[in-house]
Formats: structure tokens, C-alpha cells, sequence
């Protein structure tokens, strides 16, 4: 893992075709992914039902989760059973952080000086980024595996109306009060979504105006449409195959 140091009509007058709404987890056990990053947040649950749960953390970040019995945790850092993407949080001190996370379920799998890696009980693997001048846990980002993060970035700059404010040594970067992030990985292996074979990992629920406009503007910035609909959501791949959502 690594720290960062024309659609015309069918966007808004802003650039942007939509904003983050969450960040959603694959888990087989709702209730405890949910209480883990609840106390690990101080987060508040705003939704749940038999198969999601949502939790919005103090600094408005949707982390949620949906219920995937037969899901295969990621195997991090090999490419077998690969991540895919990880929550990035600020901490202001990285061995109470890890230590707190501990006691709550996670697992170290790798410490360093500015950042320590985990995983969660699902086996999903997040970062503690030190940054002496947080208040607390608060969330940095969503960091995405890919095979180019320069070109991926470029992508989720059209779909966020957002610049790109870092791209350099296989990290790009993302602004705005929603950051995303993207790394290069060697042998990077992407999701094939349906395929329980090549299981997603975590996914993006984007919020759009209009669910066609929408299509329409994220397919013309290179998106792929997939199988899955309902009234208020479309489900797509990023040019990465890392799949993602359009939310009304």
C-alpha cells in the first residue's frame, strides 16, 4: 500500500457527474463489519435491513456494507485473492490507532513509520496514516489497485469534476472534500464482477441527479455497463473493472 504524499449536457454545469455517496464493503457478517467500523470511527449507523448497513463517520464519510455470504476475503499483498481498494484513515498516533483497532477485531499486517496496515474481520486490509494534527480516526480516502493509476485517475477526474493533484511514481491522487487514490500494481489482477471466481472486494456508490444523464456521461469517460438495475441504482466498471454504482 501507498500514501500519497465530452459528456456536455450529461454533466452538471460543475463538471461533475456525481459525488461519492459511499464506500461499500463485501462482508459475510453484517452486524460485526458494522460494529467494528462504527467503534472504530465513532461513526453512526443511518441505515439497516437484512442485507445493508450504513454508517456515516463524524467527518460525513458513507462507509456500508452489503451481505456477501460466500465472499472471498482479499489475501493481501498477493494478487491470488487481491484487495482491489482500502479506506486510508489519519490518525494521531498510529500505535494507539493500531492498537485500538486491535482490541476492536483487526489484524497488523504491516507496520511502518508513517502508516500501519490491517485488516478488518472481514479480512479487507485499511491503513492508519499518522497525521499528528487529526481529531481523532477521520477518513483520508479510497485508495484503488490498478495497472495504470495515472489513466485511472484521469477517468474518476471526469466522473468527480475533480483535478487531479498528484500523479507521480505510480500514485495519483484525486482533491476535493471526497479524495480518491490510485496506485500501480504489478501483476494487478481486476475484479470480474459477476463472477464469483473474481469477486469485488468494495465498490463506489455514486450519487447522480439523473440516473440516464448519468449513464450516459460515465460510459462516454470509458466506463463499462453491467449486468444489475433497480429504480434508483445502475452498476458499471471503471476502466479498471473495479465495479461501482450510480445511486438517485
Amino acid at each position: 500500500m501507498t500514501e500519497p504524499s465530452s459528456v456536455g449536457a450529461a454533466r452538471s454545469t460543475s463538471g461533475r457527474v456525481g459525488t461519492v455517496h459511499s464506500v461499500v464493503l463485501d462482508v459475510p457478517d453484517l452486524t460485526a463489519e458494522a460494529d467494528f467500523w462504527t467503534a472504530l470511527t465513532d461513526g453512526s449507523v443511518t441505515k439497516a435491513d437484512d442485507d445493508w448497513i450504513t454508517v456515516v463517520t463524524p467527518d460525513r464519510w458513507g462507509i456500508a456494507f452489503q451481505l456477501a455470504p460466500d465472499l472471498v476475503p482479499p489475501q493481501w499483498p498477493g494478487q491470488e485473492h487481491p484487495q482491489q481498494a482500502h479506506l486510508d484513515l489519519y490518525v494521531p498516533d498510529l500505535a494507539a490507532a493500531s492498537t485500538r483497532a486491535v482490541e476492536l477485531g483487526a489484524t497488523v499486517l504491516r507496520e511502518g513509520e508513517q502508516w500501519i496496515t490491517l485488516a478488518d474481520p472481514a479480512g479487507h486490509p485499511f491503513d492508519v496514516c499518522l497525521d499528528e494534527k487529526a481529531d481523532g480516526v477521520s477518513v483520508m480516502g479510497a485508495t484503488f489497485d490498478c495497472a495504470d493509476a495515472s489513466a485511472l485517475a484521469q477517468f474518476w477526474s471526469g466522473v468527480m469534476g475533480e483535478p487531479v493533484t498528484y500523479d507521480a511514481d505510480g500514485v495519483a491522487m484525486l482533491g476535493g472534500s471526497r479524495p480518491l487514490l490510485f496506485q500501480t500494481v504489478e501483476g494487478y489482477n481486476p475484479p470480474q464482477w459477476p463472477d464469483p471466481a473474481y469477486p469485488q472486494q468494495l465498490h463506489l456508490d455514486i450519487e447522480v441527479p439523473d440516473l440516464d444523464a448519468g449513464e450516459a456521461a460515465v460510459l462516454a469517460l470509458g466506463a463499462t455497463r453491467l449486468p444489475g438495475q433497480g429504480d434508483d441504482f445502475r452498476v458499471f466498471a471503471d476502466p479498471a473493472s473495479h465495479p461501482f454504482c450510480l445511486v438517485r
